[in-house]
């Protein structure tokens, strides 16, 4: 692995990164979810499991693929638009080692903007709940260090998940975000919390699944189980990966005409 990892690269893609102004975007949804999550906490109303709602299905489909969408479009894709991964290119540095450094630092990212948001919600939200034992009244209080953990595993297995594919789509087009959102806003927002046979190919499904594997919570509502999701989870990052180097491997660099 340490072959595939260069530094410099990642150390000047980690610089570029956060040195545009599109950084300041990385923050957004992360203060969205945990000021939504202080007041909801606020108004001591909810009867429904609503940490489970708004940290599961609402911060993996929508707040969490955003995050690594800017992120991940981010560190490939305006050298792309811009023209200066040609300068890139031309340094002997191997093209799978190009797309797993920008993959890491992507990840790394979205773990510090998404991932630890996620679990700082979690530990404000208290526990989520499970519906009531037939004849036996009233909703059943969740562990909340078992609901956190499980929140912040799942939240990491999506960083990575996510930013595979969407490195992979900045490689593939020069209208990544638009792609993305997308995918975002109909995927995995619309389709894989209302289609079933979709949730086999949902990365938020992915993250539910393993977060449900630490917390017995209904109200995740994970359409899938944990190795269901782990195996495919491990499928669609290799496989994004692998396309996004072969893609990469397709820019060519010509020199001047004779």
């Amino acid at each position: 692995m340490s072959g595939l990892v260069n530094p410099t690269v990642a150390r000047i893609t980690l610089r570029a990164t956060l040195g545009r102004r599109r950084a300041l975007l990385f923050a957004v949804p992360a203060v969205v979810l945990i000021l939504l999550t202080v007041a909801l906490k606020a108004t001591r109303a909810p009867v429904l499991p609503w940490p489970s709602h708004v940290l599961g299905t609402f911060g993996f489909s929508v707040l969490l693929p955003l995050t690594a969408l800017i992120i991940g479009t981010s560190v490939l894709g305006a050298e792309i638009d811009d023209g200066s991964i040609v300068h890139l290119l031309a340094t002997p540095v191997r093209r799978s080692s190009v797309i797993v450094t920008k993959f890491g630092v992507a990840t790394g990212l979205t773990v510090l903007f998404a991932a630890v948001p996620e679990l700082i919600a979690a530990l404000i939200a208290g526990g989520g709940s499970t519906p009531p034992v037939s004849g036996h009244g009233d909703l059943v209080a969740v562990n909340t260090g078992k609901l956190a953990i499980g929140l912040f595993v799942g939240a990491l297995a999506c960083s990575v998940i996510y930013n595979a594919v969407f490195v992979m789509v900045s490689v593939a087009t020069t209208r990544a975000i638009a792609v993305g959102l997308l995918y975002v806003l109909v995927w995995e927002a619309l389709l894989a919390n209302f289609v079933g046979g979709a949730r086999l190919l949902s990365v938020s499904h992915y993250g539910l699944g393993i977060a449900s594997g630490f917390v017995a919570d209904p109200a995740l509502q994970a359409g899938l189980n944990v190795l269901t999701s782990v195996v495919m989870g491990i499928i669609v990052t290799a496989a994004a990966l692998l396309l996004a180097a072969s893609l990469l491997s397709s820019f060519t660099i010509q020199g001047e005409p004779a």
